[in-house]
């Protein structure tokens, strides 16, 4: 869960910090990266509880992973950050790692590398 605070503190400061750091342009897209990593953020948190007890809830891990997707797709496209677009792919990749572990039966599969990468989009995506 600490985790999950990290993340949901950086999407804060960086809501915060957008207006006085960014023109109009880079605005409208400061705080699309802020909206899609916090929507990141949350699916990550939901991701962590549905494997939390070792009796890993599969359809909530799942659908937390589709969301993950689903999110990723929107912020991969809009991106000509390098930074942003190698946490994207990372976290893609960990997607990927986690949704074959859970096909091949791990109802505890390693999800740190998709906690690792929605952290490191809560930073990109945190001006300053």
């Amino acid at each position: 869960m600490a985790a999950r605070r990290r993340i949901a503190l950086s999407i804060a400061t960086a809501a915060l910090l957008v207006p006085a750091t960014v023109g109009c342009a880079a605005l409208d897209k400061a705080i699309e990266c802020v909206e899609t990593a916090d929507a990141i953020a949350t699916s990550v948190g939901n991701l962590q509880d549905a494997v939390a007890t070792g009796t890993s809830d599969l359809t909530q891990a799942r659908e937390s992973l589709d969301a993950i997707d689903r999110e990723l797709g929107t912020l991969g496209d809009k991106t000509d950050n390098a930074d942003l677009s190698k946490a994207v792919d990372d976290l893609t990749a960990g997607v990927t790692n986690v949704r074959t572990a859970i096909e091949n039966g791990d109802a505890t599969p390693d999800i740190s590398p998709v906690t690792d990468a929605a952290t490191e989009i809560g930073k990109v995506c945190t001006p300053g």
